[in-house]
């Protein structure tokens, strides 16, 4: 059984993948809530006219393919740090990932919900908390310093709206305005104005963190690009392809300024489908819990694409399952981060035999957590969640500090009050990983504090 979402939840999936199509206009947007970052952004699909396969470009309206496949192959090689952003889509319940089992106002406030000691492995760092059973993965990674854990992330008077809560989180700010992600102007600063694939959103559509202002972004869709024609299957494919690249060459050349402009999109679509083409379709390796999973297949794809030295520097993904669990979240909490963190500590695992591991760190995070306090078969929109940091490179320990459910660590609303500012993490990540101001990037940032997420 599927858990019972709020309109709001689904009005917010309707919105974004209206934002996506660029040109295409928005749906009502109810007052007060903001308008996804990248919205109105030039958008060029590189596709044949007969196919599918596409890859969409973002703020590049004058990048050709020549200029995006020159552009990729100039990039690479630089062997600079790559983070890959999870996102657990709906507001993932904090106080089941992990939990204080042994707290009485725990088991007072979730007489149904609530987990019981020895049900899954302890948290080391703190006693009082112990992992979900299906987030033994993440303790394992935990256990081998390769997991920094973040049990109370926020932000101060936090909105408990799907739309505005993402939107801060997307965007680096508490600024409903803002119509740029944290990672887009990361992009902005460190990337180059003919890589597209230097930010890549693997959803299918720009996720909102990725929209950048001056260099290109793109989206491809679960880390497949290809091309295909009606009736024509492998391998007469393949023979149809040569002979369209080589007609494309021929067009090319032409002093004919259309055949000219016909004959490079015809090539450099096809080169552009040789580099990628084959991710979406390589043999998922053992160590991922299902290879008939698209979140295995991306992931492992992923892996791949970094492993041939694609100059990728930031991804965006969004993780299976849905968390906006106020009903039936027993039904379906634990099958969705089942697979979810067994597919990111294979994913962890396969960076490692690839030997990339040093190069990338990997960031999960939700809008915000659950409330303590079930309702009739789940929980409703919290403040403070969980977040992790996952990588050889990271500092591998708790950041911030769990205050219990007691005087104190609720607010007005009987929510769990954040002990770390999303914004500092961020800003951590920024110096100490790509070794840049945040200043550049996050607004305030000499406000915040820089907790030690990578290893020193």
């Amino acid at each position: 059984m599927a858990c019972n979402h709020c309109n709001e939840f689904s009005r917010a999936h309707l919105l974004r993948g209206a934002a996506a199509e660029a040109g295409k206009g928005l749906p009502q947007i109810e007052p007060g809530m903001p308008i996804p970052a990248g919205t109105g952004l030039s958008r060029r699909s590189f596709m044949m006219r007969a196919g599918l396969g596409m890859m969409s470009v973002y703020g590049a309206s004058k990048l050709g393919f020549a200029d995006l496949s020159e552009g990729i192959a100039r990039a690479q090689g630089t062997q600079a740090p790559i983070i890959v952003s999870v996102f657990l889509d709906g507001g993932a319940d904090n106080l089941s990932l992990l939990a204080p089992v042994n707290d009485s106002i725990y088991r007072d406030l979730r007489p149904d919900l609530r987990l019981d000691e020895g049900d899954g492995p302890t948290f080391t760092e703190d006693d009082r908390l112990m992992w979900h059973p299906e987030a033994s993965p993440l303790h394992d990674l935990h256990q081998a310093g390769k997991l920094t854990v973040m049990p109370t992330l926020g932000y101060t008077d936090p909105d408990q709206s799907h739309f505005t809560s993402r939107h801060y989180w997307e965007v680096g700010e508490l600024d409903p305005n803002e119509r740029t992600g944290w990672l887009g102007r990361l992009i902005d600063v460190i990337g180059v104005p003919d890589n597209p694939i230097q930010g890549l959103s693997l959803d299918g559509w720009l996720l909102p963190s990725l929209a950048s202002t001056t260099n290109p972004v793109a989206a491809i869709d679960g880390a497949t690009y290809d091309l295909w024609a009606p009736g024509v299957w492998e391998p007469v494919d393949e023979i149809m392809f040569e002979h369209v690249q080589a007609m494309g060459q021929v067009g090319g050349a032409s002093s004919d300024l259309g055949r000219k402009l016909a004959g490079r999109t015809a090539d450099q679509s096809i080169e552009l489908r040789g580099t990628l083409e084959n991710f979406g379709e390589v043999t998922v390796p053992p160590v991922y819990p299902d290879a008939e999973h698209w979140f295995c297949q991306n992931m492992s794809a992923l892996s791949a694409m970094l492993d041939a030295d694609l100059p990728i520097r930031c991804v965006s993904v969004s993780a299976p399952g849905s968390y906006d669990t106020h009903d039936n979240q027993a039904g379906t909490f634990g099958d969705d981060i089942g697979i979810t963190f067994g597919t990111l500590a294979a994913f962890q695992a396969d960076l490692e035999a690839r030997g990339l591991a040093d190069r990338v760190i990997t960031l999960v995070y939700s809008e915000f957590g659950r409330r303590p306090e079930q309702n009739l078969t789940g929980t409703d929109h919290g403040a403070a969640g969980t977040a992790f940091v996952m990588g050889t490179q990271v500092q591998g320990q708790m950041v911030g500090e769990w205050q219990g459910l007691g005087s104190g660590a609720l607010d007005e609303d009987d929510n769990l009050i954040h002990t770390v500012d999303f914004r500092s993490l961020y800003c951590s990540i920024l110096e100490q990983w790509f070794d840049i101001d945040a200043d550049q990037i996050i607004p305030g940032a000499s406000g915040f504090a820089r907790p030690q997420i990578i290893a020193p």
